[in-house]
């Protein structure tokens, strides 16, 4: 049976508070790998690929969304981060939305704020929902994947057992909201290659492949 979100989320924070006891001053801040994608480029699969084979904690955009909306709940992020990483993680907030003149509402703030802290911990992917532009690009390998548009409605045909103009249909349309999202709130253009790392076209890659690749840069 699958677990909930809560279930996952509940599991996540009582072994990032466990570390958070264990940790020592001498432990250095981890990596973690922002993944940014196409509709249809199979992008999806090869984060779960790289999580599987790196053992690091995968975060898709349902995910961040839900610890970004109990925040003040049950599932406070912040708490499981020490005072000195809670610092680290507002002047880091504080230096973007001042560097790119944001006025972030007080959702965005708690969203950016899920994501650094995810970031804090290290070994971490992170899928989607401008986590590139959330996240310090000096702990964080920022990655996109992307695909012809030929294959990725192809892509989208197999996976949904959908016509090609419903899957034309819903690559735009995603496309255009992912694009939107991260106009409205980052003021950046998700296109751009300068905000990425590491580009990888899925026309010349299989998803171990890619995967691989990835392995490789973070490496270095």
């Amino acid at each position: 049976m699958a677990r909930s979100r809560e279930m996952i989320v509940d599991e996540q924070f009582k072994k990032w508070n466990l570390q958070k006891q264990e940790k020592s001053q001498d432990i250095q801040v981890k990596s973690v790998i922002t993944i940014s994608r196409e509709p249809g480029s199979g992008g999806k699969i090869v984060a779960s690929k790289l999580a599987e084979s790196l053992g690091y904690d995968l975060f898709n955009q349902d995910l961040v969304k839900f610890m970004a909306e109990n925040s003040n709940k049950d599932f406070s992020i912040l708490k499981t981060i020490d005072e000195k990483g809670l610092n680290l993680l507002n002047e880091w907030i504080n230096s973007v939305v001042d560097k790119n003149h944001l006025w972030p509402d007080q959702y965005m703030k708690i969203y950016m704020q899920v994501m650094g802290a995810i970031a804090s911990h290290g070994e971490s992917i992170i899928v989607g929902r401008g986590g590139n532009f959330a996240v310090n690009p000096e702990i964080g390998l920022r990655v996109r994947i992307v695909a012809p548009l030929e294959k990725r409605v192809k892509n989208v045909v197999n996976e949904y057992s959908v016509p090609k103009e419903e899957a034309l249909k819903r690559i735009n349309k995603t496309e255009s909201e992912r694009s939107a999202f991260v106009r409205k709130y980052f003021y950046r253009d998700i296109n751009d290659n300068n905000n990425y790392d590491l580009i990888i076209n899925m026309s010349h890659f299989s998803v171990d492949e890619a995967a691989n690749v990835i392995r490789c840069t973070l490496k270095k």
